[in-house]
């Protein structure tokens, strides 16, 4: 009984150690892929403010930005950096999707899931991207090419449609989940001063209203291409974002929209720091 009682002892203290061991990975994946969130976001902000004031030709997208990271010295490196953050985001958005418990609700699991399936497809881009030095079409070409394949299904017009539903209603969402400051809920603010607190709110609010923002404008393009049945009005992030400056605002919309998406940025920062994992 006492050799049985002792050997059960071991085995339970081997398996809180390997269930540790696995959380700090988890953990320390998650922290990585906000990282290279927030490098990603940053970029995009900055590349579409220089175009606001009319000295960037660069695409404000995610290719612009690794265009520009892999311009840096050590730019491969740091492409390649980049692969593995946004690996370690997929491998930790699908850890949630499958080990969270049975009071989480199912939309919970689907939402993890969606967002390590999107994760993962970004990874394998920045990595093709790495690998073949920047060779590709322009997310605003593959936005008008993905239109122009479903708008050729059977039902593509109502496909298409939906997805731009989709697209704006996400957009909506994230812009009033950040408004109303729900972000807050998944970061240890217990372990920040005052002043920091209100610095990542404001980040929080600020970026999350301005990457909703441009969620949905790119909703309402792809709703439109389905409506004229016209490929060509689906818009990636670049014209998307360019859209901003045909406004009667004239660029400072899109100035401010890109200031946005660069606090969004430093909040994925923050998160990486301060986010319950």
């Amino acid at each position: 009984m006492t050799t049985s009682w002792v050997h059960g002892l071991r085995r339970t203290a081997g398996l809180r150690t390997r269930n540790s061991a696995e959380k700090q990975t988890l953990t320390a994946a998650g922290r990585a892929g906000f990282v290279a969130r927030g490098v990603v976001y940053v970029l995009i902000g900055v590349l579409a403010v220089r175009i606001a004031l009319g000295s960037g030709g660069e695409s404000a997208d995610r290719q612009g930005a690794l265009a520009q990271v892999a311009a840096q010295p050590f730019g491969r490196t740091m492409l390649w950096a980049l692969v593995v953050g946004f690996g370690c985001m997929a491998l930790w958005r699908g850890a949630r999707a499958l080990g969270r418990g049975p009071r989480h609700k199912a939309a919970s699991r689907v939402l993890d899931g969606g967002r390590a399936v999107f994760y993962a497809a970004i990874c394998w881009a920045t990595a093709a991207y790495a690998a073949g030095g920047g060779q590709g079409s322009s997310g605003n070409a593959q936005s008008q090419d993905w239109t122009a394949s479903a708008l050729k299904l059977p039902y593509g017009r109502v496909l298409v449609g939906a997805a731009g539903c989709l697209l704006i209603g996400i957009g909506a969402v994230l812009a009033v989940r950040a408004a109303m400051r729900r972000f807050l809920r998944q970061l240890d603010t217990g372990s920040m001063s005052h002043r920091t607190k209100q610095v990542v709110t404001a980040l929080g609010v600020g970026g999350g209203v301005a990457r909703g923002v441009v969620f949905a404008v790119a909703g309402i393009f792809i709703l439109v291409a389905a409506v004229r049945f016209d490929p060509d009005e689906a818009k990636g992030v670049d014209a998307t974002l360019r859209s901003f400056t045909q406004t009667p605002v004239g660029p400072w919309l899109l100035v401010g929209v890109a200031i946005g998406l660069v606090l969004f940025g430093v909040f994925s920062f923050a998160s990486a720091r301060w986010r319950r994992l």
